[in-house]
């Protein structure tokens, strides 16, 4: 059973408004609108309303509300000292309304309430539980605080409830109670007889502080600020918890065998008692339930009464029962009351929570929240939030300076040493060759990159399309040459068989342009054939480096950096095999030691220079986070004398981080002293020297493998190119060649069928000269065995399969008559116009690749009417008289009078007109695409430089030939780019 316990009743106030009080201090103080914080005034208002007006709910939910507002009340007081607000409350005993203009006694009045409503709290608090026993022990001492806060700092109380003398005697009884509530947390005293000593102990404290306030009570009483019943409930716990006192000192007297002590102390346990039940019942007599409803619990008497009785007839038992023991077996002396020893009341155990300590625990932070009116911050705090600042910064600067000097050191000293790859010279077996092993980022770039082009296209493969170009232009060249030549074989052997008869024009120079231009295709695939062995030399040169760098297993390469590095170390040791190897087995095994000592050191800095820039970054954004705005804010009432002490305290939060830098530092001094010594022993040995020279022999090879690699990447990437423009080279060629191919058909078959005709009229001519009566047997003979037209029927076998046959009313001859000789039309000849550019002559001037054009010998160009086109502003002469043959004046021989009159001139007008030829001279080269238009290797990717002046780039050059068969264009310049005599490979640079 517990017992009744007192609780201090709330002060009462009416509503109060902030607003225009608040807002002239804004505005008069910090110069800002008042409207930009009305939100802010308006949850100020609101918070005072909920402490103090709607408390109505459990008295958790009020104390919150109350701490929540008087943590808004501190904070607004800092920002705004000279507030005046008119602030009415009601004492709490009196009931007296009183009001001031002051924020303090506004402060002092909400904390009255708290530490009345924490009092309600603990009493109401169910006490046969340990967590409502812990909760009302809590809430008894801070209660105490907070009475013991208003009686140290509010001297000149307005109101009774606030005097110093009410506020003392309410400490004094909420540390009573707490003690009461701690004594209820060891058990029932009946149940425990261990520990009975203790107990006494904290009976008597008990005891004594109720004891303390009962004279202050009863001083009040008289003055009807408190009411009677405190002055009976606090008198009777006093005597309860004297009587208790001595029953558990005498249970600890029984068991050290103090018999005659013990029953002397169980008498005045039962005297204490009695009197404690004597003013309960007057308690329970005087206790009126509306004058107590506000500070005791309606069932107090009947609970009080019960539990004085119980504690009466425990004590008298046990008292009946020590006297009869002592009486028949100890038979000792009871000593007097005034003879026995005072029971110490041992170390207060209800010490009063201070309010800083409340507002300190992070549940009472999260229920005040943040400063509502935060964003105005006085210019004084500013400046010392400035001055606070500018010591932050002096801490961080020094660290990060003593950093930056230590890693200074350790990479000073690490390269002076050459660690750590200094290191791996000194490693004997696979561990020391495995990072030379390693092929590295820049060969893996080439490999990448050749892997990548030889997907796209290899280079055997563009070498043989290149080669089956080539050799079909060659082979339409010297298609287009056996018909020219054929052709004027033929014509020129008609003219021998019918003498001035035929007059067909020679084929010389009606072919010129052609052969002219037959001669400038094959010198220029002549020169290009010359670059494409010189294209294949250098990929020949390479291709076994390449074929390394395209595998796609990447096996191949490491086999040859294996190689190589091996080579070197197979070498020094087939050196070494004439030395003594017993007297060098103690210093390799001491290096090795050395090097296993120095690798472990290594790690340990590398882990030291770590934790060291950690907290130095640690350092820096706590540093950066620290904000003491809202400690110069509560210490703003102070002086200024006060600053320096704050800022200390608040610069020790860094003292942790400082302390580990300087731990790391001297770690880092010891550990490089270790390696420099160890270093030292391990390259002074003649062993160690000789390492140092394998390795150097081993690391020679490897780089000039990688060299070689790098010669054969740059190489590969200038012989794509240079395919690359070879290709387009030849396919501009074969188109032109074509083109030519066809005009020269075209001339040939037209050229056959005119020789056909004029064949077929010549034979005519002469049997209408020839007398018939004068014919001679030999001269039909002779008639008879011409094949005439036999030539007409006759191509070559690059020509058309079906030539075209003459028109149909040649196939039967007109009457005899002298046929008219077709007119050909004879342009005049003119010089060509000058060169044309060179189709090469945007590649470079000098290299493998360029050389100057050869100038063109001036040449005369027949116009051929159907097939060559004629210069527009020229226009042909008139033809020659029939009579003359090719050209010649010859006299007409006589008309015969026994001949039949000569037939009319054959009408060539109605012939149908030949087919239109192929404008080659217009003929337009395609353009590049996008992607093939100078594609340049990149030297950086492969890591190599421009090659150096004097090396010999392999290239093609410029647009291809064109041809000009118009005659309104000079023939095309013969491509040159080759340089003159034999190509050498270009030099490269070392890698």
């Amino acid at each position: 059973m517990s017992s009744p316990l007192i609780y201090v009743p709330q002060k009462v106030t009416s509503d109060v408004d902030f607003s225009s009080h608040l807002r002239s201090v804004i505005q008069r103080t910090y110069g800002e609108a008042p409207d930009h914080y009305t939100d802010e005034i308006h949850q100020l208002n609101r918070a005072r309303q909920d402490a103090l007006r709607g408390s109505a709910g459990s008295d958790v939910t009020a104390r919150d509300l109350l701490y929540k507002y008087f943590g808004q009340l501190e904070l607004l007081e800092l920002r705004f000292p000279e507030l005046r607000v008119p602030f009415p409350w009601n004492d709490a005993f009196t009931h007296v309304k009183i009001a001031q203009l002051s924020l303090a006694y506004e402060k002092a009045s909400v904390i009255f309430n708290i530490g009345a409503t924490l009092s309600s709290l603990a009493a109401s608090s169910p006490r046969s539980s340990p967590e409502g026993l812990k909760r009302a022990f809590h809430s008894f001492r801070c209660a105490a605080g907070m009475f013991t806060y208003i009686n140290d700092n509010f001297l000149h109380a307005p109101s009774t409830d606030l005097s110093r003398e009410v506020v003392k005697v309410l400490v004094g009884l909420m540390s009573a109670q707490a003690i009461e509530v701690f004594i209820e947390t060891m058990g029932p005293s009946a149940a425990v007889t261990k520990g009975a000593g203790l107990r006494a102990k904290l009976c008597m404290q008990a005891s004594m502080a109720y004891a303390n306030v009962i004279e202050e009570v009863k001083e009040w009483v008289t003055k009807n600020v408190f009411i009677r019943e405190w002055s009976l409930l606090i008198q009777v716990k006093a005597k309860y918890f004297t009587s208790l006192a001595q029953y558990n000192r005498s249970l600890a007297d029984s068991t050290s065998l103090k018999y005659g002590e013990a029953l002397a102390r169980l008498n005045i346990a039962e005297a204490a008692a009695k009197e404690a039940l004597r003013l309960a019942n007057a308690f329970a007599a005087s206790f009126s339930t509306s004058a107590s409803a506000s500070s005791l619990a309606p069932d107090s008497p009947v609970t009080l009464i019960e539990l004085n009785k119980t504690h009466l007839g425990i004590v008298t038992e046990a008292k009946n029962k020590a006297q009869k023991d002592n009486d028949i077996v100890y038979n000792e002396v009871v000593p007097s009351e005034a003879s026995l020893a005072p029971i110490d009341k041992g170390k207060d155990v209800a010490e009063p929570i201070a309010i800083h300590g409340v507002y300190a625990t992070p549940e009472v932070q999260k229920i005040v929240g943040p400063d509502l009116f935060i964003k105005l911050v006085p210019l004084s705090v500013h400046e010392s939030a400035s001055m606070y600042s500018e010591e932050k910064a002096k801490v961080v600067r020094g660290e990060v300076e003593r950093s930056d000097l230590a890693d200074g050191e350790l990479v000073a000293a690490l390269e002076y040493m050459g660690l750590p790859a200094s290191l791996e010279r000194y490693r004997t077996g696979t561990s020391g060759q495995a990072s030379l092993s390693d092929v590295g980022p820049q060969v893996r770039t080439w490999s990448e990159q050749l892997r990548r082009d030889e997907a796209q296209g290899r280079v055997d493969d563009s070498f043989r399309k290149l080669q089956q170009i080539k050799d079909n232009v060659t082979r339409q060249l010297d298609s287009v040459l056996q018909g020219l030549d054929q052709e004027s074989r033929e014509c020129e052997a008609m003219r021998v068989r019918f003498d001035h008869l035929w007059e067909q024009t020679p084929a010389a120079g009606l072919t010129k342009s052609y052969r002219q231009d037959l001669r400038s295709h094959k010198e220029s695939l002549e020169q290009a054939s010359h670059s494409d062995a010189q294209a294949l030399g250098l990929w020949d040169g390479i291709k076994n480096d390449v074929a390394l760098l395209c595998d796609p297993s990447g096996q191949a390469l490491e086999r040859a950096i294996i190689e190589a590095v091996g080579s070197a170390s197979a070498s020094s040791s087939q050196a070494n095999l004439l030395d003594d190897p017993t007297g060098d087995e103690d210093e390799e095994e001491e290096i090795k030691k050395r090097v296993t000592s120095i690798s472990d050191n290594l790690s340990k800095l590398n882990k030291v220079k770590k934790e060291r820039h950690d907290v130095l970054k640690d350092l820096k954004e706590r540093v950066q986070a620290d904000d003491i705005s809202h400690l110069l804010i509560l210490n703003r009432k102070g002086s200024a004398a006060l600053e320096p002490s704050l800022f200390a305290t608040e610069l020790d939060k860094f003292r942790a981080h400082q302390s580990r830098i300087t731990a790391t530092l001297q770690h880092q001094s010891s550990t490089l002293a270790e390696i420099s010594a160890d270093f030292k022993v391990i390259s002074e040995g003649k062993k160690a020297r000789e390492m140092q020279g394998r390795w150097g022999e081993a690391e020679r090879h490897k780089r000039d493998l990688i060299t070689r690699l790098g010669h054969a990447a740059q190489t590969y990437g200038e012989v794509r190119m240079a395919l690359q423009k070879g290709l387009q080279f030849y396919g501009d060629l074969s188109e032109l060649v074509e083109g030519l191919n066809n005009q020269v058909r075209s001339y040939l078959q037209e050229r056959d069928g005119e020789r056909s005709q004029m064949a077929s009229s010549v034979s005519v001519k002469q049997r209408l000269e020839a007398p018939s009566s004068t014919t001679s047997p030999s001269l039909d003979r002779q008639f008879g065995a011409m094949d005439l037209g036999s030539r007409a029927g006759e191509n070559p076998s690059w020509a058309s399969s079906t030539p075209p046959a003459p028109p149909s009313h040649y196939s039967s001859p007109p009457p005899p008559a002298p046929p008219a000789i077709p007119a050909y039309p004879q342009h005049a000849y003119s010089s060509p116009p000058p060169a044309a550019t060179s189709p090469y002559s945007n590649f470079p001037s000098s290299g493998a690749f360029s050389t100057t054009l050869a100038p063109q010998p001036p040449s005369q160009y027949s116009a051929y009417p159907s097939h060559y086109g004629h210069n527009p502003t020229s226009s042909p002469p008139p033809p020659p008289p029939p009579s003359q043959p090719c050209g010649a004046s010859a006299p007409r021989p006589p008309s015969s009078s026994i001949l039949p009159p000569p037939p009319q001139p054959v009408n060539y007008s109605g012939l149908p007109p030949p087919s239109q030829p192929v404008p080659y001279g217009q003929y337009s080269v395609p353009a590049l695409p996008q992607h093939q238009q100078q594609q340049q290797y990149p030297s950086s990717a492969f890591g190599q430089s421009p090659a150096p002046p004097g090396s010999t780039p392999y290239q093609y050059g410029g647009p291809p030939p064109t041809s000009s068969y118009g005659g309104s264009q000079a023939p095309p310049q013969r491509p040159h780019y080759l340089p003159q005599g034999q190509p050498q490979p270009p030099s490269r640079p070392a890698y």
